[in-house]
């Protein structure tokens, strides 16, 4: 189905496509399932509360520091509830709050190739640095000074100690500051808890291997696929949390809890056995098995070089002690990888206060977390640094002297220029051991100055320590040294020349040349760890006064409550620092894509906030209430950026079961720290193939480019036809920050009502359109939209451009000699997301046989485009995934549950998710089809002090779609598909148990 396509586009769809749409929609509205997540409109009355309309006690909401009823309604704010995530049963967070639609993961449990260790959340799939994460109102720090990892971690969130999340989507920054672009995660923490509670789960995934047609893929590229059940990614979890009262003056609550997380391999599932790739086709199929070039037979290959001077072609493997044609041998490194990291955490704190005077209130939060989670991919080896070989190589047999170096008029004194790529299997596979340590506290007072004047004050500061320990990686210097081999001139025994001439007396000759000669010596002379550290940490002292001016006389003659007003300031201080050792810096690890510089680094911004909420009209005819929010911020930072943040908000009861809203918030996210000062380094970005690249055919390549085209971007006449593309899909990109960052900037509207209808009791219905439009974004250009500019003419374009020595963008990954394209950060992308939010809910009594809740949650994505710069091309990522618009946007998403609240302490509950398909932008990419998944759970209290929980998510095991090789790391992919999405790993079932002693 196309996920594309527009409204009127819609109704011509075929009738399947048609009547599924139908289904969801109609589902959402008729209200077939339910859940009791529910988004925080007017709520329905309780099924035996009089007729009268609830009326709310004055609380904070999510989104303004008000104190005043009904303010949450002015205002689209979803909330999942803590029975909601018991019956979820995932004990990771993120994962949990994928049941709401407009909440993407991007860092989770199924990345393994760059992954952070952290868990991040990302709304409207705008990123998780413009998703700002509190916990009771208040921030989280960045969750790891790593490349990527600025995102608030959500493993620090205790989840037995929540009471409710509120996720408000829109831009927020005029109540929170930066970092609200997108919208705010609120995680409301129980404060108040009485007595002992233990709660243990477990938890295991279970997959049937029954596809037979991709199995026999694996099976024809000559790899074992998985076949029959799989058992695995066992997940323990215990909680232990402990409150008690004091008097009634407060409440101290503390908790603990411990969570381990088995890993699974890719190898485990006959969809993630290999690499899938298809052929260059349009709309094209899954039907092959790609790889890495670097393989344990050895890659010895010029990349076309030879041919393209008109010599014979060098590209040779191992077999034997002989050197034989290649003829495209790759290496599945598929099976070794994670697609669900181990993973194991800690965590402890404790949330107190206590009323030391009738106007004092003292308020104090502390959170500590340990979390070590380990990223394994396949074994290290030489990828292709090396590029020149001794001829007089003594582990060369005759055979190998002659195809290498006789053949082309070289004698054992020259050296042929040669790649050599060979994989270090003996070694086992790379590990990145990522440790993160974090803690959090807060101190507050707070209370009434007076029955109009409220103020709240309170200090946090939170730091995040890293320590990351990569194992199993090669040393580039060591490996060019084990290489450059000559006859000891004594002994006439191979002897690495650092050895001869004392710059390496440890240097041991790697023997690839003859199958099974590699030693134990070899690879541990050769295997080296990588070692950094780094910190993030957060200051934060921040106070307001909120007040209601009915006193002074300021209110509306058609109001009877006063005008009130928030007055406050906040300074904040943000500081990161990653320390990495000499291997890192230098780029001496062979497997980590380039040199990974320190960075060091922080601001402070010093702010002033004001709110007013005004009733304009209550109690009238068609009015029973008409108000209005407004909010500034202004922040100073220290870097010389000033920004000005404001936002409106309105709401207009009809009196007749109908309310009206609207908002529009400027929203302004000034740039972070390792935005301002990465250093440049290279990395690797995913590209099927190079345009220019490939054989060529009538003058043109595969991708229908000219030399002349090609030639604008480097390429030589010798090197058109030759150019060999990346067998991994995976190209060299010079990425950097930039100090000059200037701050980027987003309108976000948003228009709904509310419907509680008088006549259908327990009923509540809301619709809210939203657009977010996002200027001056700070981004930096795909590297393919640079080289594609560059090919169509743009001249800015192709100076970014560096082609290698052999015309290829990917070999070897020296920032002076390596093919590469320059992708530094700039103010440059305009987005624009726009979209429909549809949300249910129904209480209905039936009798002796108790209560049943639906509620449904539906999100309709209209547009999202992006705008990489004002002069590119804008590009409809509405339905799409892959290059520009990277990692999938559905344009409709659903989440339905019903729940049986029965007379005998039993709840059983239905969840039906569905998330729409999705096409791939590169038309020889592969569409993802729409997924149904059904969740089934149910809870037990079984006495007053105990129950139990049990569940299945994904009931029938549906697998995932599966877009193949083109589902890389740099787009939050892994296993050929998208953990942050679908469910990846099958069934998922679940068991708990919950014991309260007083």
């Amino acid at each position: 189905m196309s996920g594309a396509s527009t409204f009127g586009e819609r109704v011509n769809m075929s009738n399947t496509v048609v009547w599924w749409r139908g289904i969801v929609v109609g589902a959402a509205l008729l209200l077939v399932v339910a859940a009791p997540v529910f988004a925080a409109e007017e709520e329905p009355a309780e099924v035996d509360v009089a007729e009268e309309p609830v009326q709310l006690e004055e609380v904070v909401v999510t989104g303004s520091r008000i104190h005043i009823p009904n303010l949450a309604s002015a205002n689209p704010v979803y909330h999942i509830d803590a029975e909601a995530l018991a019956f979820q049963g995932n004990v990771r967070v993120e994962d949990t709050l994928r049941i709401l639609p407009q909440v993407f993961s991007g860092q989770n449990a199924g990345v393994s190739n760059g992954a952070t260790g952290t868990a991040t959340l990302n709304l409207r799939n705008l990123g998780a640095r413009r998703t700002l994460v509190l916990v009771n109102g208040r921030r989280l720090p960045a969750g790891s000074p790593i490349s990527g990892g600025v995102g608030a971690d959500i493993n620090q969130i205790p989840g037995a100690l929540i009471k409710r999340v509120d996720v408000l989507t829109g831009g927020s920054s005029a109540t929170y500051g930066a970092d609200a672009v997108a919208g705010v995660v609120n995680f409301l923490m129980v404060d108040d808890f009485e007595g002992v509670q233990l709660d243990y789960q477990f938890s295991q995934y279970q997959h049937n291997n029954d596809n037979d047609r991709l199995q026999g893929v694996v099976r024809d590229a000559g790899y074992a696929p998985a076949t029959g059940s799989s058992w695995d990614g066992d997940i323990s979890n215990v909680s232990l949390v402990m409150g008690r009262n004091l008097g009634r003056r407060g409440n101290v609550t503390v908790y603990g809890t411990y969570r381990n997380i088995e890993p699974v391999l890719r190898g485990a599932r006959d969809y993630s056995s290999c690499s899938l790739t298809s052929g260059l086709t349009s709309r094209a199929t899954l039907d092959g098995c790609g790889g890495s070039g670097t393989t344990p037979q050895g890659t010895f290959s010029d990349f076309g070089r030879q041919a393209s001077e008109g010599l014979k072609d060098l590209d040779y493997k191992v077999e034997g002690h002989r050197f034989v044609p290649r003829d495209g041998t790759l290496y599945n490194y598929a099976p070794t990888n994670y697609i669900q990291r181990p993973d194991r955490r800690w965590t402890a704190g404790l949330f107190a206060n206590y009323d030391v005077h009738d106007k004092v209130e003292a308020y104090t939060e502390f959170m500590f977390m340990d979390d070590r989670s380990v990223a394994q991919i396949a074994p290290s080896g030489s990828f292709f640094h090396p590029d020149t070989l001794n001829c007089g190589n003594p582990l060369l047999s005759p055979q190998q002297f002659e195809a290498i170096c006789g053949a082309y008029g070289l004698t054992k004194d020259d050296k042929q220029t040669v790649n050599i790529g060979r994989r270090n299997v003996e070694g086992g596979s790379r590990q990145d051991d990522l440790r993160h340590t974090s803690y959090r506290s807060v101190f507050g007072l707070r209370g009434d100055l007076s029955d109009r004047w409220f103020y709240e004050l309170h200090y946090q500061y939170s730091k995040v320590n890293m320590k990351r320990t990569y194992l199993n990686d090669l040393s580039i210097s060591r490996v060019n040294r084990s290489l450059d081999v000559v006859e000891h001139p004594g002994t006439g025994a191979p002897v690495c020349r650092s050895v001869l001439d004392g710059s390496d007396p440890n240097c041991v000759p790697w023997n690839i040349f003859r199958e099974g000669g590699v030693t134990p010596d070899m690879v541990n002379y050769l295997a080296i760890p990588l070692t950094a550290g780094g910190s993030t940490d957060q200051t934060v002292v921040s106070g307001y006064l909120t007040g209601h001016l009915g006193r002074y006389g300021i209110k509306s003659p058609f109001a009877e409550n006063s005008v009130d007003v928030v007055l406050g300031g906040e300074y904040r201080e943000e500081n990161l620092r990653f320390t990495p050792d000499a291997a890192y810096r230098s780029g001496d690890g062979a497997g980590q894509g380039g040199a990974r510089p320190p960075v060091g680094g922080g601001f402070d911004v010093k702010e002033f906030f004001f709110e007013a909420g005004v009733p304009l009209i209550e109690g009238a005819p068609y009015a029973e209430e008409l108000a209005l929010d407004v909010g500034y911020r202004y922040s100073d930072y220290d870097f010389d950026l000033q920004t000005n943040t404001f936002g409106v908000r309105s709401i207009w009861d009809t009196n007749s079961g109908v309310k009206f809203r609207a908002s529009f918030q400027r929203a302004i996210r000034g740039p972070n720290v390792r935005e301002r000062f990465q250093p440049q380094s290279l990395g690797l970005f995913d590209m099927p193939a190079d345009p220019c690249g490939g054989p060529v055919t009538n003058g043109q390549t595969a991708a229908g480019r000219t030399f002349e085209e090609c030639a604008r971007s480097g390429v030589t006449a010798a090197q058109f036809g030759h150019i060999a593309d990346s067998p991994a899909g995976q190209y060299n990109f010079l990425q950097g920050g930039n100090p000059d960052l200037g701050a980027e900037e987003a309108d976000t509207y948003s228009f709904g009502l509310v419907w509680t209808p008088r006549f259908v009791h327990g009923f509540n219905f809301s619709v809210d359109y939203y657009s977010i439009r996002i200027q001056k974004g700070i981004s930096n250009l795909t590297p393919q939209l640079i080289l594609d500019e560059c090919l169509d003419g743009d001249a800015a374009q192709c100076a970014k451009v560096r082609r290698g020595q052999s015309g290829d963008l990917w070999v070897g990954s020296n920032v002076d000699r390596s093919g590469h394209i320059v992708a530094l950060l700039d103010n440059l992308a305009i987005e624009k997301v726009q979209g429909y939010d549809v949300t249910a809910l129904y209480d209905l009594d039936v009798g002796e046989w108790g209560h049943l809740h639906f509620n449904d949650i539906l999100s309709i994505t209209s547009t999202w485009d992006q705008q990489e710069l004002a002069s590119a091309p804008i590009v409809d990522c509405l339905g799409k995934w892959g290059l520009t618009c990277g990692s999938p946007t559905p344009d409709m998403r659903n989440n339905l549950r019903a729940t049986w609240i029965t007379p005998w302490g039993v709840r059983p509950s239905l969840m039906w998710r569905y998330v729409s398909g999705v096409e791939a932008l590169n038309d020889a990419g592969v569409d993802l089809g729409e997924r149904h998944y059904f969740d089934l759970a149910a809870m037990w209290d079984f006495t007053d002090y105990a129950s139990l929980r049990v569940g299945i998510n994904n009931l029938f095991d549906l697998e995932p779609p599966i877009a193949g090789a083109d589902a890389g790391p740099s787009i939050y992919g892994n296993g050929g598909t998208f953990p942050g999405l679908y469910d990846i790993l099958g069934r998922y079932f679940f068991f708990g148990l919950t014991a309260n002693f007083l």
